[in-house]
């Protein structure tokens, strides 16, 4: 059975137009105006995600055009400016390295091209007594390239949820991480004015030049921080960016 939905994300999709991309949209794939084309692209096959969680119908599962691991190869399948649109949401709380997944939605959107980027806002979700992430935190993940998220993330989600795990063997903990690593649980933790904080912040490292033209909150709507932006002419990779694509090119 699909979420129900979200009125507070309609006023944004109206700002969609043209060939999009859509990433982990699962079951809940965004609504879209009768002039927007899309592809979908997720870590998983269908059949995986039903595999990897319960909770999920084959039948009412997008249908996965694009393979790819946001952690470990990014976007770096599509060419800069390749889409009018890119839809990302609940995917940046998943991901190791939220930054730099940041600078390569906006790489492949067009300039004059729409972003879509939400994430839960904590005051309203599960990891409510979950501590928020600290920027600087992911500031030195993304200059270290990280690529892959680490036990103690995981480790403070079971502690916040499933306290009594802790206390089990450590045979049984490494179990639970192992678990929640499987099921890309929550990484990173904010609340839509970090979230906010989050995302100005980012766009200065990667030196993106992107305005917000819509945004609800969870104080609107009791959920997340949804949001659009447009992507602005001007702007260069960031030189951590520059220095990554060089290394890896060697």
């Amino acid at each position: 059975m699909r979420p129900p939905l979200r009125p507070h994300r309609l006023k944004g999709y109206q700002l969609l137009r043209g060939n999009g991309l859509e990433i982990g949209a699962l079951n809940c794939p965004a609504p879209l105006p009768p002039s927007c084309t899309v592809e979908y692209c997720d870590v998983q096959s269908r059949e995986e995600s039903v595999a990897r969680n319960s909770d999920l119908v084959l039948d009412d599962l997008v249908e996965v055009q694009h393979l790819c691991d946001l952690d470990t190869e990014g976007l770096a399948r599509f060419r800069d400016g390749t889409y009018d649109f890119v839809i990302a949401n609940h995917v940046l709380e998943h991901v190791a390295n939220p930054i730099r997944v940041v600078g390569e939605i906006f790489r492949i959107t067009r300039v004059g091209g729409r972003v879509v980027l939400t994430v839960p806002d904590k005051n309203y979700a599960c990891d409510k007594s979950r501590p928020l992430t600290p920027f600087d935190h992911l500031l030195e993940e993304y200059r270290a390239n990280v690529s892959a998220v680490s036990d103690e993330h995981y480790l403070d989600l079971i502690e916040a949820e499933h306290p009594e795990m802790l206390r089990r063997s450590p045979e049984e903990i490494r179990q639970a991480v192992a678990l929640a690593r499987l099921r890309r649980e929550h990484a990173h933790v904010w609340n839509s004015e970090a979230f906010r904080q989050f995302l100005s912040a980012s766009l200065k490292v990667l030196s993106v030049r992107a305005r917000c033209l819509y945004e609800s909150d969870g104080a609107d709507n009791g959920f997340e921080f949804f949001s659009v932006w447009e992507k602005l002419r001007g702007g260069a990779p960031a030189l951590w960016e520059v220095c990554r694509r060089l290394f890896t090119r060697r």
